[in-house]
């Protein structure tokens, strides 16, 4: 034994006291044991699901990754980037939170100590474009005026939210006369693909009365990101609103947090006492991201391949927004539902249908015939819209509802010419006036027509 043997010893052992005393954590590290399909497991760690990860061997770029969950000793991780060059017996390191860099495809360094997943809130982010893990992508510099936040959010005592009592004009004619909107309403906009999701919830972030507006592109196209922003949005609608991008060839995990990350943004301003116009393409993307993941880890499939965890996450998304505490903000939400098939019966759309507060169905027929917005006026519904607005605004829509119906009832027998006109008196009303209801229900997608415009439109149709 060396002569200075028990010295050393006793300075190890006062180092060891003095780093229990400060409070110090220990680094904890675990192992890349199996990569199946979008999941890595790891052995010898144990954080708590949602906890975020750095994988990677000395040397190589990590891979940041979050856990999903775990059995026994295994740790199930889903990655937030390119897991090329990932081997087994790679490290597993929890990682601290972090505001990532401004620079677009800088790697922020990985730090010791487990924690939640915070981003980067804050009005610096008004007329930014960012993504799921809040890179800035639009060049334009460092993101200032932001503070790092957690993700989750204590939920809203149902009692303390006020109910909707106050319309929004979205600048849809069809939309403020027929299926009125109020201010902290949740809405789907339920269609197949093609037939203008998009370009409705255009024209609602151009003409809607909001104080901040933020978009959710998730899952979609990413051509339809800069277009969104430079065609739809503008520069005066810009400078009001916040858009997240996580296009369709993001990781499951981050179109799922882009999800959460354009909700907490909006709830962001809505605490501060503002109007926000929540706009989210779409909902769909959200719950197949969910159905990936679930999936993976060994989830059992329930309804057409979706897991039970699937329609248990959709309504936790969708009831975060809404009024705020005391009639203090509120956020008004669109969620786009894709249909698959064209089938209302779809399980996301028939589960998204029962959580919101009202449904805007758009034809696939409507469309083709060069009928925009092609709203289909008989299957959508608004909830609220008897909260809203005047009595004799709803019997005026009760009305063209009844007659537009009417003559749909009959399409086919009016167009052979099976209709003998005296027959009926309220199909020759629907008969006469449905040159003048589909004029109303057409509108460019460059013209705004405000709630005023829009009800005087509705009486005068009634009235011709």
């Amino acid at each position: 034994m060396r002569p200075d043997a028990p010295l050393a010893w006793a300075a190890l052992l006062g180092e060891a006291r003095t780093r229990v005393d400060a409070g110090v954590p220990l680094e904890v590290r675990g192992t890349l044991t199996r990569l199946t399909g979008l999941v890595l497991e790891a052995v010898g760690i144990r954080v708590p699901v949602g906890s975020q990860c750095w994988i990677g061997a000395p040397g190589d770029k990590p891979v940041l990754a979050e856990v999903v969950g775990f059995a026994g000793d295994r740790a199930f991780l889903m990655p937030a980037g390119d897991i090329q060059g990932l081997s087994s017996g790679a490290s597993v390191v929890p990682a601290a939170p972090y505001v990532p860099p401004p620079a677009l495809g800088a790697a922020p360094r990985p730090a010791p100590g487990p924690g939640v997943l915070r981003l980067p809130l804050g009005d610096g982010l008004l007329g930014r474009v960012v993504d799921a893990q809040g890179f800035a992508l639009d060049h334009a510099g460092a993101l200032l005026g932001v503070a790092a936040q957690p993700m989750g959010r204590r939920q809203i005592n149902a009692m303390d939210r006020d109910p909707v009592r106050e319309p929004l004009d979205t600048g849809v004619r069809a939309i403020n006369a027929l299926l009125t909107v109020g201010r902290g309403q949740r809405l789907g906009l339920f269609a197949g693909s093609g037939v203008g999701k998009s370009v409705l919830l255009g024209m609602m972030a151009r003409y809607t009365q909001a104080d901040v507006i933020v978009v959710g592109l998730i899952g979609e196209r990413g051509r339809e990101v800069k277009e969104f922003i430079e065609d739809i949005l503008g520069p005066e609608g810009r400078r009001r609103a916040v858009v997240v991008a996580a296009p369709a060839d993001a990781p499951p995990l981050l179109r799922m947090q882009g999800a959460a990350y354009a909700t907490a943004v909006a709830e962001h301003f809505r605490d501060k006492g503002r109007h926000v116009l929540l706009l989210m393409d779409s909902l769909t993307r959200y719950a197949m991201a969910q159905r990936e993941i679930a999936l993976a880890i060994g989830e059992p499939p329930a309804t057409k391949g979706y897991p039970p965890s699937c329609f248990a996450k959709l309504p936790q998304l969708v009831e975060r927004s809404g009024n705020g505490l005391n009639g203090v903000g509120s956020i008004t939400a669109f969620y786009t539902v894709l249909s698959e098939g064209d089938d209302q019966q779809d399980p996301i759309a028939d589960a998204a249908r029962a959580i919101l507060d009202g449904h805007i169905v758009l034809s696939r027929s409507l469309a083709e015939a060069g009928h925009f917005p092609a709203i289909d006026i008989e299957q959508s519904a608004s909830r609220v819209m008897h909260n809203v607005i005047p009595r004799t605004h709803m019997e005026r829509a009760r009305r063209f509802r009844a007659l537009y119906s009417r003559y749909q009832k009959s399409r086919d027998l009016v167009q052979v010419g099976a209709y003998m006109a005296g027959s009926d008196p309220e199909l020759d009303e629907a008969i006469r006036l449905l040159p003048a209801m589909e004029r109303f229900l057409q509108q460019d997608m460059f013209e705004s027509a405000s709630m005023a415009q829009s009800t005087s439109a509705l009486a005068a149709v009634l009235e011709s």
